[in-house]
């Protein structure tokens, strides 16, 4: 059950949209036993982000909410292949992106708790 959701600086199209939805799908595979199968991904854009007191044209803010735990390896590698996306589709430099993980230990879905 992991959920990605991303505030970036700069308008999205229904493009880029689509194409870090289905590069994000692959990449949440470099966390053990997560798949887009239960990903859910959010898009917040032209949201006003400061960073060193500054606001910059191209930045962005990506949260990783799973169930359950991983090691800090699959993350080292997840953090990597989302700063490689941003910067490929979004052209947000790495060193402009905030990635922050949460480990969730109940999560809910179809009326019910896992």
């Amino acid at each position: 059950m992991p959920f990605i959701n991303s505030k970036v600086s700069v308008k999205l199209t229904k493009q880029q949209e689509e194409t870090l939805k289905q590069k994000l799908g692959k990449a949440i595979e470099l966390i053990p036993g997560k798949s887009e199968t239960w990903l859910m991904v959010g898009f917040e854009d032209e949201y006003s982000l400061y960073f060193k007191g500054q606001a910059y044209e191209k930045i962005a803010f990506v949260e990783v909410e799973i169930f359950g735990k991983a090691d800090r390896a699959a993350y080292d590698k997840l953090t990597a292949a989302i700063c490689e996306i941003y910067d490929e589709v979004l052209q947000i430099p790495s060193d402009k992106v905030y990635v922050t993980y949460q480990e969730v230990q109940h999560w809910g879905w179809n009326g019910m708790n896992f």
